[in-house]
């Protein structure tokens, strides 16, 4: 079923930065390099590849004023390296995705649905646009995947997508939809050879902690709730994003400062989270380190956490109780003390964490015979890309071929 020598490509595009990573096609994609395009836009762009293979590191300094400059330059850099022309298929992530429920060819039609929707994310659906566009053009021949971040997302109840604003918006499709789908998807995948299937079903949180921070509550395996909301700024505090808000801060801020929309955007998403609270750094390491010498960062911290215990203890309301809770992300996978501080004072709703397992990082952290198993699994959502594009390309492939058949025994028929 999966053609021999033929390989993935992956990209998965953010605010500032470009990672990629090309895959051997196989049920389970096997990794053949991986990189990311650093600071884009910014002074020091940098750009770093690891050859899996080798175990070799390559790490320099690129001049990307733009997206454009950045993808060109990925091209070109692509097109020299060994089995890059044995690449069938480009898998994109696209974290704004509508009402897409599974990964999709990209054609002329849903190109122009992303450019109409463009707006709904301003920090990432332009430049992954601008991407797709370039690989395109560039690489013809060669099939272009969707895999949207809100996909997971669309088995969410109708009570949980909802906005409390006029229902001309909600019309205009301005609901809930929900991001980080695809690190999800993935640590579903693999909660599935952890805990069984059948646990699986059962009332879960997932806890995706990083620069960018979201939960989400599963029952049946099916997302029934998720943090971030509309756009991927909403949810809990995040490393530059604010999360929530209330809408009367954002006024404020517009009348007080004359603050534009556009100043507003930069400001929830770029200013501020951990770095506007702390106004030192966005990232937890760092504040970890000052916390107890800057009130600042102490209170970044704390926010943090409280906020990420909140957001857990509503949705354990969702779910009627809680059977596992699984930390992942770059802060979930590698704080031991934000995981503890998180779980500290649950234990009244069966979340307790061994002190021992979850300082040495095991995969799982909560006590011996605990009601709620607490899990540490490291994400991996440039696998799943490549995953979700390899079965679109077998499933065209069988497509195109009984189409082929068809009109063989059609043909067959007339004579």
């Amino acid at each position: 079923m999966y053609p021999e020598n033929s390989n993935i490509f992956t990209i998965n595009g953010g605010s500032s930065s470009i990672k990629f990573a090309m895959y051997g096609m196989a049920k389970t994609p096997k990794p053949i390099f991986s990189g990311s395009i650093n600071r884009i836009g910014l002074k020091n762009t940098s750009f770093n590849v690891t050859y899996v293979d080798q175990d070799e590191k390559m790490s320099y300094d690129v001049y990307c004023p733009g997206f454009y400059e950045a993808a060109i330059f990925l091209i070109l850099w692509l097109k020299k390296q060994v089995g890059f022309d044995k690449v069938k298929c480009v898998g994109h992530r696209v974290v704004h995705g509508m009402e897409h429920s599974r990964a999709e060819v990209i054609d002329a039609i849903l190109l122009k649905e992303l450019k109409r929707i463009r707006d709904y994310d301003p920090e990432h659906l332009p430049a992954e646009i601008e991407i797709i566009e370039l690989f395109k053009n560039r690489c013809p021949g060669v099939l272009q995947v969707a895999c949207f971040d809100t996909a997971f997302h669309t088995t969410m109840p109708r009570v949980a997508k909802i906005l409390p604003i006029p229902r001309r918006f909600d019309r205009a499709g301005v609901h809930k939809y929900g991001f980080h789908g695809l690190s999800y998807a993935y640590l579903m995948e693999e909660l599935k050879k952890t805990i069984g299937v059948k646990d699986t079903n059962g009332r879960i949180i997932l806890a995706h902690l990083g620069n960018g921070a979201s939960l989400a509550a599963l029952k049946d395996g099916k997302s029934m709730d998720t943090s971030m909301g509309f756009t991927p700024a909403g949810g809990c505090i995040m490393g530059t994003r604010s999360g929530d808000l209330d809408p009367g801060v954002a006024w404020y801020m517009m009348n007080s400062e004359g603050m534009n929309t556009k100043k507003f955007n930069h400001l929830i998403n770029h200013e501020a989270g951990l770095l506007g609270v702390s106004e030192t750094s966005a990232d937890m390491q760092d504040l970890l380190k000052m916390e107890s010498s800057d009130v600042r960062a102490a209170e970044a911290v704390a926010l943090f956490c409280y906020q990420v215990k909140k957001w857990i203890g509503s949705f354990m309301t969702v779910l009627e109780g809680l059977d596992t809770l699984v930390f992942s992300g770059g802060i979930g996978e590698n704080a031991p003390i934000i995981r503890s501080r998180v779980c500290e004072g649950l234990r009244f709703v069966g979340i307790e964490l061994d002190k021992y397992r979850n300082d040495q990082n095991k995969s799982e952290i909560s006590i011996e015979g605990g009601k709620v198993k607490v899990l540490v699994i490291p994400t991996d959502e440039e696998l799943m890309i490549a995953k979700c594009t390899t079965d679109l390309y077998i499933e065209s492939k069988i497509k195109n071929n009984g189409s082929k058949l068809s009109k063989t025994w059609k043909s067959k028929i007339v004579k």
